[in-house]
Parts: structure tokens; sequence; C-alpha cells
């Protein structure tokens, strides 16, 4: 009876301890514990609970994946039979309670993904049965507490995905059973401790995207169990020390984006179980050692961004079967293009960009079936008639092509171009010498996202057919020679973010249905023909970043609602014909941080709420016919690095606070009126001394008048008195100074008169001015 009822209690301590946790959710939209976890039915059979055989106490707990909210009560360490808790994939949030450290039994701790904060405490080191300890993607800070080598058991170690800051502790690596640490994606420093060499179960070790520094300690080739070893993103520098080659294990190898220098060890063929090798983005120079490619196991290979260089073996591609990666960009690699690539059947990503690489492209490549991206811009390769596109139909996955940046591939782009994957989504061809028209069949690839054509020699119109491309998002045909008007079935490309069709011959009115366009984010039609006016419907692009309408031949008045750009942080309406004022709305647009409406027939005055943009860097009004007086509260911003109000009719004070002290009499010159400081070469800005107007007319009404009356009086008695004295000595005098017909003059006559107020004309100075 007392056995049943110690049982009885020990139950009911967990079931107290297990509503306690339900009490602590806040939200279970599966309905798991509102359903499920009642009195009314043993806790053993609640969803997510096992219970032991020989105590009936709750030995596992598994919530993973329920999307519950919520926080753990310290109930939680009550379950003193507990081996197991996992809770992945949910969103609890909060500290972890300290009464968890009572877990004794506790083996495998599992509540990655999820929301939990505050520091890794210290109290986890007394969990000395632990085999597993998974708290990964978190908002955990602080530091990897040194406790955590407390825990002689620990097979597994992942705590990737928090904000965990401070150096490695050498205790962890004193564990002799650990088989997997994983510490990516944090916010760690300082150098990889020697004591790893410790850990001879080790098998994989991923210290990616930190701040780690300094060189990879020799010790590292005693890992010989080591199978991925991820180290990528961080700050090492040195050489791939020697020793990685003893680790014949190493399937997965990833010293990418550092700062290696040296070469790639020519023993790394040894390593026959690699399969993906990732070198790029450091500076590692030399040329790639030929064992490199008789590794049959390799299906990854990145080396990109480096300093490689020398020939690519022509028989590179011959023993590498499984390749499905191929990163050799951003190098210094010569001589013609590998034709025995095409054996990598598997290829699914081949990027040789931004190399030396000349000769023909193959038009052989048909075997590379599954090819999904193809990059060779930035070489110097040929082709004949662009032949190699037709071989290229055969990629019926093909997703991005890209060849730009290769000037003497030249010719037409063939109408076979229509031809290509259905799945392609990028179009690269920019920079190639491309001669002819824009192919119509360019319409049948409906997964079109982007093109790129700029740079090239093309001619005619735009094709319709472009506006059947439902997906298309950028579109760039800038700086070829395309005439005619935009066609308005581009207005049906309801997803197209960027259209950049500047530096044509492209003529006509800017079409109104463009204003139809919501999702664009750039519109550059600068340096073309365009003529008429502005269409109202494009003060409708709500989301419109940046817009170009320079040199064209564009008339009529600016948006009055231009306004509605809200989010435009550059504009460019230079080289026009606009007319009328300045809309006062243009203040309205406060990300704007370029401004440009130089050499234009604006008048009228510059409004002085433009000193409320104070994002703007860049304001040109020049060339105007702009009047009155440069607005003070210009001073205001900020940021302003250029100014240029040259050639217009301005006149007055040039401000002289904030950015202007930076400015040159290159913003002022050709507005005759403008006075300001010494340096700009100006005429000196004379003011007034009065201060105080209103002061100065109650002294002459209340003490100055009255005064005057009395010395009147007194004149006037005088006047009398002496006139009966004299009366008979007087005679009738002649005007000594007869006055003449006199004209008023104007300030420029003034200006040139003086010699621009030089000084050396200058007579003397008054009170309220100057005498020349």
């Amino acid at each position: 009876m007392s056995t049943f009822s110690m049982k009885l209690t020990t139950i009911l301590t967990d079931q107290s301890a297990l509503l306690a946790l339900k009490d602590s959710v806040i939200h279970d939209p599966k309905n798991v514990l509102a359903t499920n976890w009642s009195i009314s039915t043993p806790v053993c059979n609640w969803i997510g609970v096992r219970c032991g055989s020989k105590h009936l106490r709750v030995t596992a707990l598994k919530l993973s994946g329920f999307e519950l909210v919520g926080t753990l009560p310290s109930h939680l360490g009550n379950l003193s039979f507990l081996s197991l808790f996992k809770i992945t994939n949910n969103s609890f949030h909060g500290r972890l309670p300290v009464q968890l450290s009572k877990l004794r039994r506790l083996k495998h701790l599992s509540l990655g993904n999820n929301s939990f904060s505050g520091e890794i405490s210290s109290w986890f080191g007394s969990l000395t049965e632990l085999r597993s300890l998974y708290l990964y993607q978190n908002n955990f800070k602080g530091v990897i507490p040194f406790s955590l080598g407390y825990l002689p058991k620990l097979e597994m170690l992942s705590l990737f995905g928090n904000q965990i800051s401070g150096s490695i502790p050498s205790s962890i690596f004193n564990i002799s059973s650990l088989q997997a640490i994983d510490l990516s994606y944090n916010m760690l420093s300082g150098k990889i401790p020697a004591s790893l060499c410790k850990c001879k179960e080790l098998q994989s070790l991923s210290l990616s995207i930190n701040q780690l520094e300094g060189s990879i300690p020799v010790e590292i080739g005693n890992l010989s169990m080591l199978q991925i070893f991820y180290i990528g993103e961080n700050h090492f520098e040195g050489e791939i020390p020697q020793q990685i080659v003893n680790l014949t294990l190493l399937k997965e190898f990833n010293f990418g984006h550092n700062n290696f220098t040296g070469t790639i060890p020519n023993q790394i063929g040894n390593l026959k179980n690699l399969e993906s090798l990732h070198l790029g983005g450091n500076n590692i120079a030399g040329p790639i050692p030929p064992a490199v490619f008789n590794i049959s196991t390799l299906s990854d290979i990145s080396l990109a961004s480096n300093q490689l260089s020398g020939h690519l073996p022509s028989n590179m591609g011959l023993w590498l079967p499984n390749l499905e990666v191929l990163y050799l960009g951003g190098n210094h690699f010569v001589g013609p293009f590998p034709m025995s690539i095409s054996n990598s059947s598997q290829l699914t990503r081949l990027d040789m960009s931004r190399n030396y690489i000349s000769g023909p492209i193959p038009d052989t490549l048909g075997s590379l079936r599954n090819l999904k991206m193809f990059n060779l811009e930035i070489n110097n390769l040929t082709s004949s008639g662009m032949s190699f596109l037709s071989s290229l139909t055969n990629y019926r996955g093909l997703e991005v092509l890209s060849f730009d940046d290769n000037p003497s591939i030249s010719g037409k782009l063939p109408g076979s171009v229509g031809n290509l994957s259905g799945s392609l989504e990028e179009f690269y061809a920019s920079a190639c010498n491309v001669r002819g028209s824009i192919p119509a069949e360019i319409g049948n690839l409906s997964r079109l996202i982007l093109i790129e054509i700029g740079d090239n020699e093309m001619t005619g119109l735009i094709p319709a057919s472009i506006g059947t491309l439902e997906e298309l998002q950028h579109l760039f045909l800038s700086y070829n020679k395309l005439e005619g008007s935009i066609p308005s079935e581009l207005c049906q490309l309801n997803k197209l973010a960027f259209l950049f069709l500047t530096s044509n011959k492209l003529s006509g009115p800017i079409p109104a249905c463009l204003g139809n366009l919501i999702s664009l984010r750039k519109l550059f039609l600068g340096s073309n023909m365009f003529s008429s006016s502005i269409p109202s419907t494009l003060t409708g692009l709500n989301d419109l970043l940046s817009l170009n309408l320079s040199s064209n031949s564009l008339s009529g008045p600016l948006p009055i609602d231009i306004g509605k750009w809200k989010v435009l942080t550059s504009a460019d309406f230079s080289n026009n014909y606009f007319s009328s004022d300045i809309p006062t709305g243009v203040a309205d647009l406060k990300d704007l941080t370029q401004l440009s409406l130089s050499n234009n027939r604006l008048t009228g005055s510059i409004p002085e709420s433009l000193g409320d943009m104070l994002s703007l860097e860049f304001l040109d009004m020049s060339k105007n016919n702009l009047s009155g007086e440069i607005p003070k509260s210009l001073e205001k911003l900020p940021y302003l690095k250029s100014f240029n109000v040259s050639f217009n009719r301005l006149h007055g004070k040039i401000p002289e606070r904030g950015s202007f002290g930076n400015f040159s009499i290159e913003s002022y010159k050709g507005n005759e009126a403008l006075c300001g400081a010494p340096q700009l070469h100006l005429p000196s800005c004379k003011t007034k001394p009065l201060k105080n107007f209103k002061a100065k007319v109650k002294l002459i009404v209340y003490v100055a008048l009255p005064i005057a009356s009395t010395i009147l009086v007194m004149v006037v008695i005088i006047i009398i008195f002496r006139t009966r004295k004299r009366k008979d000595k007087l005679t009738i005098g002649e005007d000594l100074l007869p006055l003449g017909t006199w004209r008023r003059i104007s300030y420029h006559e003034l200006y040139q008169a003086t010699n621009g107020f030089n000084e050396s004309n200058l007579l003397g100075n008054g009170s309220y001015g100057s005498v020349y």
C-alpha cells in the first residue's frame, strides 16, 4: 500500500509539472495540449509524453513542431526521471528556469528553433548525463560557459544561430566523446584552441560565419575521424595547413571567405572521399593542383574570387563524373575553354566568369542537360554568329545564362534564342558587340524575370512580344541605338520593377500607361528623344525609388503633384524644356538625396520649403530663369554636398551657414545680383545698422518731435526779427545750383562703372553706405 501511494504521489508530481507547462502556453493553434492534456486521462497517455515502465514516471517529453507559444515554468525541474526533453520548432521564449538544473537524468536536451533569450547559464555543466545539447536558432547572448567542458558524455553540441560572443572555451575540446560541434552563425572571436586535437572522435566541426581569426592550428591534422570541416566567413589568415591532407575521411571542406594566402596544397588529391571543396573568397594564388580533378567523389568545387592563375587543364572534366557545381569565377585563368567539361554530365552550375579565358565558346556542350546556371561573363571569348546558343537549346532546365562583357562575341542575336529553356529566368548579353534587332522570339521565354542586353549596337524597335513576359521584373536595354516609341505592350508587365532604356534613340511621348506599372522601383528614360510633357499618371507610381528623364525634349510644367513620389531617392529632370515654377510639393520628397533640374526654363523663386528636404545631398538648379533670393532655409540641409544655382537671375545674400561654407563661386556664377562672403569674389552685402526699428520710431515720436517743434518756433522768431532789421539791405540772389534733369541709375550700371564696387574707386564710407 505504501509503495502504491509513493508511485501515485510521484506521477501526480509529474502531472502537476506538465499542467504548469500547459498553463504557461498562451497559444496552442493545433489544440494539442488544450484537448489532450487533461486530468481525466492518464499522464502517460498524453500526446508527447512517454513514461518508464519501471517507475511509472515521465521519462520523455517531445512537443516539436506544434507551433506553441509560451514560456517554460520552473515546475519542469520536478520531472526528475526525464531523460529526453525536445521542444524544437516552436515559439517558446524568455529565460530558461534554473530549476532545469535538477534534471540530473537528462541525456538529450533539444530547444532549437525557438525564441529563448538570456545567457547560456553555467548550470548546464551539472547535467552530467547529457549526450546531446541543441540550443540552436534562439536569441541566446553572452559567452559559452566554461562549465560545458564538465559534460563528460556529451556527443553533440549545437549552438548555431544565436548571438553568442567571446572566445571558444578550450574546455569544450577536452570532451573526448564529442562527435559534432556547431557554433556557426554567432559573433565568436579569438582563435581556435589548439586543444581541439583531444577530440579524437570528432566528425563534424562547424565554426562558419563568426569573427574568428588567426591561423588554423596544425593540430587539426590529428582529427583523423573528421568528415565535415566548416570555417567559412571568418577572419582566418595564413596558409592552408599541410596537415589537412591527413584527414582522409574528410567529405566537406569549407574555408571560403577568409583571408587565406599561399597555394592549394598539392597533396589535396589524397582526400579521396572529398565531396565538397570550398576555398572561394580568399587570396589563394597559383594554379589548381591537377590532383583536384582526379577526386572522382567531388560534387561541389568552389574556388571563385581568389588569385588563382594558369591554364585550366584540358582534361579537367574526364574524372569528375559526380561534379554538380563548379565555381571558378573571379580569378586569373587564361587559355581556352576546357572542352572536356562536357563529360561532367551531372553539372548543374558552371561559373567561369571574370577571368581571361579566350577562344571560342564550344558548340559541343549539349551533354550538360542538367545545367541550370551557365556564367561566362567578363572574359575574352568568341563565337561565330553566336552559334553556341543553338547547343544550349538542349538545356531544358537552364535558369540563368550570362555571357555579357565578352566584346569579341559580336554578331546578331539569333531567333533561336526563343528556343532556349522554358525555365530560363535570367538572360545577360550586355557589352558583347551585339548588332541587329532584338528578335521577337524572345517573347517565347515565358518565365524570364531579367533581361540585360545593354551596351551593344542594337537597332530597330523594342519588340512588342516582350509584353507577353508576365514574370519580367528587370529590363535593361540602355546604351544601344533602339528607335521608335515605347510599345504600349510593355505596360502589361505588372511585375516590372526596373526599366532601363537610357541612351537610345527612342522618341514620341512617354506612354501614359506606364503609370499602371505599380511595381516600378526604377525608371530610367534619359538621353533619348522623348517629347511632350510628363504624363500625370506617372505620379501614381507610389513606390518609385529612382527617376531619370534627363536629356530629352520634354516640356511643360513639372508634375504639380510631384509630392506623391513619397519614397523617391533620386530624380533627374535636367536638359529638357520644362517651364513654370518649381512645384512646392517637391518638399514632400523627404527621402530624396539627389535632385537635378538644371538646363530647363523654370521660373519663379526657389521654394523656401526645400529646406525641409533633410536627406538632400545633391541639388542642381543651374541654367534656368529662377529669380528671388537663395532661401536661408537651405542652411538646414545637413548632408548637402553639391549645390548649383549658377546662370539664373537670383539676387541678394548667399547663405553662409551649414554646408554653404563648402561651395565655391562655381555654384553661383551667372547671377549678377548675388552678394556674399569675400572668398566667393562677389560684392559684399551692405547691411543697415538698424536693429530695433520700432524702438527708434517711438523715440522719434516721443522725443525728437517735440524738440524739433521747439527749435522750429525759435527759428521762425529769429527770422522775423532779422527780416525786420535788414529788410532795406536785402537783395534778390540767384540760384548757385540750378536744378537739372536727373535720371535713375540701375544697379547694373553702378556695378560696371565702379568695376564691381572695387575698393580702388571707393571715395569714402558713411553710416548708411559708400561713395564711389
